[in-house]
């Protein structure tokens, strides 16, 4: 007995079409199963607290990399549940980072297989669960901007929002404590990553993975901003690891703090909070993988 969460809305709506090839497949393998709509931001955390209830729960996530973090910030005991993730959004950077396919039947058949494996979260302020990717800087001026580009759909609206920004650009100062140590930067950019991309397919962080026991916080320091359009081009093949100006190394704790106006974002959701108190969870949440 499989409970599906959809997100209507996610890919402009394609989720639903994908929902029938789902549908059709449990059918006639005899599986029995329920659907619930989520329809409202938040929806799919509440539904999750509720399925969790159950003696066990068998949960198939439909959506975005948006609805698979709502679904972990909704579970309330993860000793009886266990997520399956049909990638149905625009960007699926968490399907890519932990090798889920993208196609409908291909990653049902995963799920069918029973073979869960323990995924990695990153616990935050004690309160939120990242299953991607968190941070502050550039990125989060982008999803700003993407946020008023109402014109643009799809990843054309991502590289819009990246272009604007970066034509008013603007560096953000912040402070990072691991292991006792602290350290003040300006930064182009900080992120902590489970995952290995953001804005559907950036990779910026491909040294990730989200099943080793860590995170890995990348940043860019400040630079000449006549260097940020290569730098950035490199960012697009994944190799600005090698830019004297990019630092990477892996981490279980980490607590970083926004010093100026910037926010900070939670899988691509964004805060007006300037903390980012940061735990790895490892052994708890069960993904079909």
């Amino acid at each position: 007995m499989f409970d599906i969460i959809i997100n209507p809305v996610s890919s402009s709506g394609k989720s639903l079409d994908k929902l029938k090839l789902v549908e059709s497949t449990l059918s006639q393998k005899g599986i029995a199963y329920t659907v619930h709509m989520s329809n409202y931001a938040g929806h799919t955390t509440e539904i999750i607290k509720e399925l969790n209830q159950k003696e066990h729960s068998e949960v198939i996530i439909m959506g975005g990399d948006g609805t698979f973090s709502e679904a972990l910030t909704g579970i309330t005991n993860f000793d009886t549940i266990t997520l399956g993730y049909i990638p149905c959004g625009t960007g699926n950077d968490y399907a890519r980072a932990s090798k889920l396919s993208t196609d409908t039947l291909t990653a049902l058949d995963v799920i069918l297989k029973n073979n869960p494996n323990y995924a990695d979260y990153i616990e935050i302020n004690g309160n939120r669960r990242c299953i991607n990717c968190a941070g502050a800087g550039m990125d989060v001026d982008v999803l700003v901007r993407y946020a008023s580009l109402k014109k643009f759909k799809g990843k054309i609206r991502y590289y819009v929002a990246l272009l604007d920004t970066l034509l008013h650009l603007k560096f953000h100062k912040v402070r990072f404590t691991i292991d006792d140590e602290v350290t003040e930067k300006s930064v182009f950019l900080i992120t902590i990553a489970n995952g290995t991309c953001i804005g559907g397919g950036m990779p910026i962080s491909p040294l990730s993975d989200p099943f080793d026991g860590y995170f890995n916080l990348v940043y860019v320091n400040e630079i000449p901003k006549r260097q940020v359009l290569p730098l950035l081009l490199k960012f697009l093949k994944g190799k600005h690891l090698s830019n004297p100006a990019t630092v990477t190394l892996k981490a279980k704790e980490i607590l970083v703090e926004v010093l100026d106006t910037g926010k900070i974002e939670i899988d691509g959701e964004v805060l007006s909070e300037k903390i980012l108190d940061c735990k790895l969870i490892s052994g708890k949440l069960r993904l079909y993988q």
